[in-house]
């Protein structure tokens, strides 16, 4: 496993990749691969397997719970710490002050957007396709926080090449923000090639996110490296994570 480098002492950032040692094998091979989503009709038992080789890797960090939340594409945010929830959050966004607790959200071609405070003391991560970007995923987590964020780091996503989107979507962006930076016409009429990273990067700078790293991989291209829900409906998920050292 990898970590972000570069972060205030004590905290940890990284994101899963479709190999790893511990990958158990699946009869279906669009899931082959480190998964780590119950929801895309994988074997729940190898799933759950995966997740538990994941906790194992972050416990020499004092790592002692995970917290996965159903994702919807909202922009709803929720502050978890010591609770313990029977039935999983609904939402895109977690944020925590707990040290020892990881929180996780789980991609296949959307945006995660990790978050802290300089003193290491709060974090959050967040979960942003399109929708979750125009709605406001980003500003509600920042306003769920109980501290400024100054640093925050974009996990892989669909790059602007491979990302090809309606007049509509570009609409919904641009009547919010001055973003036509962040688009490409297309080919036909209509369409444009949206650029996720420049959107997060500028949304994040207008909220006084000033340190801003990551946002140089494409997971539709990168085959080896990562799951991509436009590559192939039927894939499996990876999982970025954040969590502050016990």
């Amino acid at each position: 496993m990898q970590f972000v480098q570069g972060l205030p002492q004590g905290v940890y950032v990284g994101q899963t990749h479709v190999q790893h040692p511990e990958s158990l094998s699946s009869e279906r091979a669009e899931l082959s691969g480190f998964n780590l989503a119950l929801h895309v009709q994988d074997d729940p038992v190898r799933v759950q397997q995966h997740r538990m080789a994941l906790l194992k890797e972050f416990a020499p960090h004092g790592v002692n719970k995970l917290t996965w939340m159903t994702q919807t594409h909202s922009t709803i945010c929720h502050t978890v710490n010591q609770q313990v929830y029977f039935e999983p959050l609904v939402g895109d966004g977690l944020v925590t002050q707990q040290k020892g607790h990881a929180i996780l959200m789980m991609t296949a071609d959307c945006l995660p957007v990790v978050l802290g405070n300089a003193d290491g003391t709060e974090v959050a991560n967040l979960h942003a396709g399109w929708r979750g970007l125009a709605g406001g995923i980003i500003e509600n987590t920042i306003a769920t926080m109980q501290t400024q964020p100054t640093w925050a780091w974009l996990g892989a996503c669909i790059s602007q090449p491979c990302f090809e989107i309606g007049a509509e979507v570009k609409q919904a962006f641009c009547e919010k923000y001055p973003l036509e930076f962040a688009f490409k016409a297309g080919e036909q009429a209509g369409k444009y090639y949206a650029d996720l990273y420049a959107i997060a990067r500028y949304i994040l700078e207008q909220h006084g996110v000033a340190l801003v790293s990551g946002g140089d991989q494409c997971t539709y291209t990168q085959t080896d490296d990562y799951f991509s829900y436009r590559r192939n409906a039927k894939t499996g998920r990876m999982a970025t994570f954040v969590f502050m050292q016990e």
